[in-house]
């Protein structure tokens, strides 16, 4: 293959991707300028981004339930029932009412995992003076400053630069085979440029075509450059032309290596009404990709998704259900995916290494509009997701009373969430978040990171089957209970051999306190147990019933 059909084919000048498993990749570049140093990275925790493209209406996720009657009546033809079959899904209802959220009947997952200590939302981010343009908004998201900034490079490109100082000309190396950072996707962002480099990424179908691709570059590249601004553009091709052999090559060990928990099935389809182009999980494929090269070995430290289609001026919602439609799909294949991602991890032994977040360029106008949608808007709800974090809500509800120009008001830059994670997640020095350009938030960071949640408290809150009352009883017993996580439950009333005489309860129940009430009139006096079983937890307790005669 000669050097020019190379460089159309993997599209050098305007930066390509490389394709794993059919999932485009691209590679983040460092600067080849810099002197070799010692990596200065502090730990091991990788970082998953992922972007909702196009801006995603954080008020039908995350729904005040102390404002809900405002909610209604601003947006009534979108708004999220709060009764029925599919109606809002209480979050934590041992939070004080003024903090209680509604969620999504979508974003069931999301519910599953906060009681499992692994997830976590953000209330209220967003920065001053947001002006609502998608490429202004990415832009600011992508490269870390404010309305009036504009870098060429971005947060993630200058974190990483200063924590891999001397890349790429002396990497890979032992202690660094893979690229530093990955962003599967078929676009070129400005998340991962540094201040003097040039990202470059490669297209193809598969590991072994990008390999089989790279190894077919036999063209001596030029032994001298020009000294101009296109001669550095070109030596830095050909250095990195060089060094994509052993990335290549890497990748695709690390590929074959890898695997998947066979027991984890990623969601693929949305099972409810929705457009035909909002049906297929975007995300699934790239997260499970992103789990089979963690198993492989590789050591890449971000990893950027994305999953678009959040622009939901018009058909938001299905005219005749609001619970679904082209965003409730959206967030069923979000939270669907990143659940079974957890699940996988976990059985591939990397549940604590892997801290996920989502992010958008701005969130949804509140007041909808005739055409069951929801113009571009203000501040958005932040999700992470991961063992390492402190479970719960962070910030406090939006105030729908209290609206800027029919926006939500923010409460938290979106450069506080970004700081807390660098350094308390990536273990990065005041120099590095200096570095980043994040050094006047380092006295504003958030409570993110901390207690990991049930499996790391199981000592001070454990499940509990209390005594039924009344007891003894003749018509009706109230049995209750409290779980810790949610699980499936059955509940169900034995004789004194053993043998089941009724099942009370079978059925998921969410992590907290349960009341079940039962009529016992038609059993015969005696000595029973009632017995409660849930994934992580067994008891049983005696019930006395005497005759209702």
């Amino acid at each position: 293959m000669d050097r020019r059909k190379f460089l159309k084919n993997t599209s050098l000048v305007s930066a390509g991707s490389l394709v794993l498993a059919g999932l485009p990749v691209k590679l983040m570049e460092g600067n080849p300028d810099l002197e070799q140093a010692a990596m200065a990275a502090s730990n091991d925790n990788v970082l998953v981004l992922v972007q909702m493209h196009g801006g995603n209406d954080g008020l039908n996720c995350v729904v005040p339930i102390n404002q809900y009657s405002t909610y209604l009546s601003l947006r009534p033809n979108i708004a999220i029932p709060n009764q029925g079959a599919r109606k809002l899904i209480s979050l934590d209802t041992t939070l004080i009412l003024d903090e209680q959220i509604g969620i999504h009947p979508d974003m069931l997952p999301f519910k599953q995992m906060y009681e499992q200590g692994l997830s976590s939302v953000v209330q209220n981010v967003g920065f001053e003076d947001m002006n609502l343009s998608h490429f202004r908004g990415r832009d600011i998201m992508f490269m870390g400053g404010g309305p009036t900034d504009y870098f060429n490079s971005g947060w993630m490109g200058r974190l990483m630069d200063f924590q891999y100082p001397g890349y790429p000309d002396s990497y890979p190396n032992p202690q660094m085979l893979d690229p530093i950072a990955l962003e599967i996707g078929n676009s070129t962002s400005l998340a991962f440029h540094r201040e003097n480099g040039i990202p470059i990424g490669f297209s193809i179908d598969s590991p072994e075509a990008f390999y089989n691709l790279i190894n077919g570059v036999g063209v001596a590249p030029p032994i001298l450059f020009p000294d101009s601004h296109a001669g550095e553009e070109l030596r830095y091709l050909m250095e990195f032309e060089k060094k994509s052999n052993q990335y290549a090559q890497r990748l695709k060990d690390v590929y074959n290596a890898g695997s998947n928990t066979a027991s984890v099935n990623y969601p693929q389809t949305y099972p409810y009404s929705a457009p035909v182009t909002a049906i297929s999980n975007p995300l699934s494929g790239q997260l499970r990709l992103i789990a089979r090269l963690l198993k492989g070995g590789c050591k890449t430290r971000i990893f950027m998704c994305r999953i678009g289609g959040f622009d939901t001026h018009a058909n938001q919602v299905e005219k005749f259900d609001t619970t679904m439609g082209t965003h409730a799909a959206l967030v069923f294949h979000l939270f669907g995916a990143m659940k079974a991602f957890y699940d996988d991890l976990k059985g591939l032994g990397f549940g604590d290494k892997v801290l996920s977040m989502t992010f958008t360029e701005f969130g949804r106008r509140v007041y909808s509009n005739a055409s069951y949608g929801s113009d571009h808007g203000t501040s958005f709800p932040v999700f992470l997701f991961g063992k390492g974090l402190k479970p719960g809500i962070v910030g406090n509800n939006p105030d729908l009373s209290d609206l800027n120009g029919g926006n939500l008001r923010y409460k938290i830059d979106y450069r506080q969430v970004y700081t807390t994670v660098a350094q308390d997640w990536f273990g990065a020095s005041d120099e590095a978040l200096t570095a980043t350009k994040f050094n006047e938030w380092l006295d504003k960071k958030i409570g993110l990171f901390g207690t990991t949640g049930i499996d790391d408290v199981e000592d001070e809150i454990k499940s509990v089957l209390h005594d039924c009352y009344p007891n003894p009883a003749s018509e009706m017993v109230n049995v209750s209970f409290f779980i810790t996580p949610g699980s499936d439950v059955r509940l169900s009333l034995h004789d004194p051999n053993g043998r089941k005489v009724a099942e009370i309860l079978n059925e998921y129940r969410f992590y907290g306190e349960t009341t079940v009430t039962y009529d016992i009139s038609q059993l015969p006096a005696g000595f029973y147990l009632y017995k409660l079983e849930t994934r992580e937890f067994n008891a049983a307790k005696k019930l006395v019933v005497r005759s209702s005669l």
